[in-house]
């Protein structure tokens, strides 16, 4: 890179880190405290933790059930377990299972294997004991950390030792390890030595076109990477961000750990429930609501009355990501909380692949936005030609968060450098992405080609439609036809034909659902995601 480049490179990246805050004067002895917490962890998320409670402090680090939690005691909670999982036989290298909902032992357990070199395996909640059971014994996890509401599960998928993390008081448990009492007995224990190598984290795929797989993730901020998003969304220093988004997942992960650099402070409730959204924003004053596409859809399905009996005036960013934004929910949700809404595309393989602003909702609701500064997006042929504008195409990214392969030795397929999404898309003339589906749930009808997100968009904007699902079922004559699950509003009194009238009076023929079925709800994952294979075997 030429000196000249090298030095608009370094303004943009200081003009960035100025405006979220990070980049801001510090008094001497803070700056003493910062850089000897960076210099004996590394890079990686234990100095997260310790420089957090260098800087931060007596500062709310997070908000549960349980009260708050500042900077400093979350660091050192987090060094107190770790000293106790020594003692229970964990050890650098060592792989123990995480299955926690989002509180403050999430964190305290996650800096605590950090700081030992010991890697984290974040299990999906939503996770059945024998998928349980065959995710401990493939990454072959020595210790399942896990919340008291998941015992039975936990107990059905084996015999690994197990250590209890958010329990209910009121109700005596049969188990006596527990991260509390692990707390209590290490607190003043001995200072952590730096481990001899760095743990890994190990997040679980989504599992919604076949089983779901560990993927090692980064467990070191990545600067350039981090500087580039920052320029595309508003996260800012010292705020309030309430994170609906399961942290077991990339997406509530990823933003736990900006919020824990940013020295903001992170709310959280273990279950979901729209109106509580909308009270915890409003009591805390929240500048950011973290969420999935689900869970908007849900806050938008309360009755307006319910919605404005809340102030959340505070709200000025909600970031996206996890699962395709259905219709036109972007700008509904806009027209009622403001434009703060920013849909992230990308994936625990390959990291972030693109983001759309509020202004591109606007114009474009079913867009996947433009790419970061330092990663680049190719569409592809079958042939690895790039296809032109308008035309779709397999889509592979580059870029600097793309990850380091499966725990089983896979990875992603590539092509020069770039790694295939599994997805494809197209772009328009203006340069913005659009994600068309799944490369495996193209569904060939008649010999026409049809991505099923596609014709869902259009039924997801029908005025009596709350979401809609199209999956392709086996056909004598066409080889396969589509059928659509439908949710309707409530009172609503739309049927079968006037559903495939709307499709046929918006796309091609052959797009048009031979089938509707009309359900109460569509079936999902814990992040969101609909389990489309459920649906093809109804």
């Amino acid at each position: 890179m030429r000196p000249v480049d090298q030095l608009s490179e370094a303004v943009r990246a200081t003009r960035a880190l100025v405006r979220s805050g990070v980049l801001r004067p510090e008094r001497p002895d803070r700056l003493w405290r910062i850089a000897n917490a960076a210099r004996h962890w590394g890079p990686g998320l234990a100095a997260v933790f310790a420089i957090g409670a260098a800087r931060y402090g007596d500062r709310a680090a997070l908000v549960d059930e349980q009260g708050a939690l500042s900077f400093s005691e979350l660091d050192g909670r987090a060094s107190a377990v770790a000293r106790g999982l020594i003692e229970t036989g964990v050890h650098a290298g060592d792989t123990v299972a995480v299955l926690c909902r989002n509180h403050r032992y999430f964190f305290e357990i996650s800096g605590a294997l950090t700081k030992l070199g010991a890697n984290a395996l974040y299990v999906n909640t939503g996770l059945a004991g024998p998928q349980i059971a065959a995710v401990l014994d493939r990454e072959r996890a020595i210790l399942v950390v896990h919340d008291e509401e998941f015992s039975a599960v936990v107990a059905e998928a084996g015999n690994q030792p197990r250590l209890l993390a958010w329990t209910d008081p009121s109700v005596p448990t049969k188990e006596t390890r527990t991260l509390d009492e692990l707390a209590a007995r290490h607190a003043d224990g001995p200072p952590l030595a730096r481990p001899a190598r760095d743990g890994r984290t190990i997040i679980m795929t989504s599992g919604t076109t076949g089983p779901p797989k560990g993927a090692f993730v980064a467990n070191a901020p990545h600067v350039g990477a981090g500087i580039a998003l920052l320029e595309r969304l508003p996260y800012r220093a010292q705020e309030t961000m309430v994170i609906a988004a399961p942290c077991f997942h990339a997406w509530g992960f990823a933003n736990a750990s900006t919020s824990l650099l940013l020295g903001d402070t992170m709310v959280f409730e273990r279950h979901f429930d729209p109106e509580r959204s909308l009270a915890l924003i409003e009591r805390h004053r929240a500048q950011v609501f973290v969420a999935i596409p689900v869970m908007l859809m849900r806050l938008m399905e309360l009755p307006e009355e319910t919605r404005r009996r809340y102030d959340t005036t505070s709200l000025r960013f909600v970031p996206l990501s996890g699962s395709a934004l259905p219709g036109d929910l972007a700008p509904r949700f806009m027209d009622a909380f403001g434009d703060v809404v920013y849909n992230l595309y990308g994936s625990t393989e390959v990291g972030s692949v693109s983001v759309a602003t509020p202004a591109d909702l606007r114009d474009a609701p079913a867009t996947a936005g433009r790419p970061p500064r330092g990663t680049l997006v190719r569409l592809l042929d079958d042939d690895g030609h790039e296809v032109p504008p308008g035309t779709n195409g397999r889509i592979f990214v580059r870029g600097p968060l793309t990850f380091s392969g499966y725990t089983d030795g896979g990875s992603k397929a590539m092509i020069d450098g770039f790694m295939h999404t599994g997805d494809t898309g197209h772009f328009d003339a203006a340069g913005r992405l659009f994600v068309d589906g799944r490369d495996d749930e193209m569904v060939v009808s008649g010999g026409e080609n049809v991505f099923p997100p596609v014709v869902e968009d259009v039924i997801a904007r029908h005025p009596d439609v709350v979401e809609a699902a199209v999956v392709g079922v086996p056909d004598p004559e066409f080889g396969a036809r589509l059928k659509a699950f439908v949710v309707a509003r409530p009172g609503a009194t739309v049927d079968t034909e006037s559903i495939r009238e709307y499709v046929r009076a918006n796309l091609a023929r052959f797009k048009v659902p031979r089938e509707v079925e009309f359900v109460d709800e569509l079936p999902r994952n814990g992040t969101g995601k609909v389990l489309r294979r459920d649906l093809e075997h109804r």
